[in-house]
């Protein structure tokens, strides 16, 4: 099995797999490969969990490659497109799962939807997705997420690959669902770190999160997700930890935003992807396409995009006119 892409989470799910499977951690820096390869762990994105003999760690993308029964892609999403590319130039058929959680910007693409238009017809493959923070599986926590594929039988599949340990798998065909949770969330996790960060306290963090979850589930029903996918692990669940965890990038954003600091001071500070930033504008973008109305998102996007003051835009979603719960 390859893993590609060594941030945080991918080295947690290579430490994982590695337990069971050979693997193959692959990272573009061959100076960061050759620290790993070193050192036998992952300080610089994840701590210092000493890597299991079967996982190896290369460099070189035709490498990782070779002979594997599948390819699990943990890079971000502005690198997906690109790494499908190359495991297709590189004429690698296994099936593709990738753990990317956010929208291509420019295209305002998924995940499945890249997948589509870049990896050759009849080629399976998934989205992993789900409640997960790669500190806590790394250290041998109980984790538990969704893997959502078109076939079936092949989400059973891979699921059992996946499956074990402290890691627990559930399988579902809903891809769009999966994807556009995973993709959202991010978004609400900015909204929730401002509030906090504002000291708005608990119960508009529950509104937010709870409104967001609204707003997430509209979008994904307008482009075809199903209702119940976002009652899972993927939806609320993913959306709650992200929204109140230590460990979620995307709050810490928020959190820094409510104190006034800009965006790319954040970012060069934060050391990791942070998805959700960019997602927000295309899911804005996106929504607008389809007639959806995410009021949370559009703020969010306001105060990352058009230096909006993140306190009124707070007062913004608490201005909007009355209306049932529902809508």
């Amino acid at each position: 099995m390859a893993v590609l892409g060594a941030g945080a989470w991918g080295t947690a799910l290579a430490l994982q797999l590695s337990q069971r499977h050979r693997v193959s951690l692959w990272t573009r820096s061959a100076e960061h490969a050759l620290h790993m390869q070193q050192s036998r762990c992952n300080p610089q994105f994840l701590d210092e969990t000493p890597f299991p003999e079967g996982l190896q760690v290369v460099a070189d993308l035709a490498t990782a490659l070779q002979e594997v029964d599948m390819v699990l892609s943990v890079v971000p999403t502005a690198g997906l497109r690109h790494i499908m590319r190359q495991v297709r130039a590189l004429g690698c058929s296994a099936p593709l799962i990738w753990a990317s959680k956010g929208l291509e910007a420019a295209s305002s693409q998924l995940a499945h939807e890249i997948a589509a238009a870049e990896l050759p017809a009849g080629q399976r493959y998934g989205v992993l997705s789900g409640p997960s923070f790669a500190a806590e599986l790394a250290r041998g926590l109980p984790t538990a997420v969704t893997l959502a594929c078109p076939d079936a039988a092949f989400a059973r599949e891979a699921g059992a690959w996946l499956h074990g340990a402290n890691l627990r798998v559930y399988t579902s065909d809903d891809v769009v669902g999966v994807s556009v949770a995973g993709a959202v969330k991010n978004v609400m996790a900015i909204a929730a770190g401002i509030s906090d960060g504002m000291q708005f306290g608990n119960n508009a963090r529950a509104a937010l999160i709870t409104r967001g979850m609204a707003e997430m589930t509209r979008f994904g029903l307008a482009l075809g997700g199903k209702k119940d996918t976002f009652m899972g692990l993927s939806g609320v669940g993913d959306l709650i930890l992200t929204c109140t965890g230590q460990y979620s990038r995307n709050r810490e954003v928020g959190l820094r935003l409510a104190t006034g600091q800009h965006l790319p001071q954040i970012l060069e500070q934060l050391g990791h992807v942070a998805e959700g930033v960019h997602t927000a504008r295309e899911v804005v973008r996106r929504a607008e396409q389809l007639g959806v109305e995410m009021p949370i998102s559009r703020e969010v996007e306001r105060v990352l995009f058009e230096q909006r003051a993140p306190r009124d835009a707070v007062e913004t979603l608490l201005g909007r006119e009355q209306k049932a719960e529902r809508d």
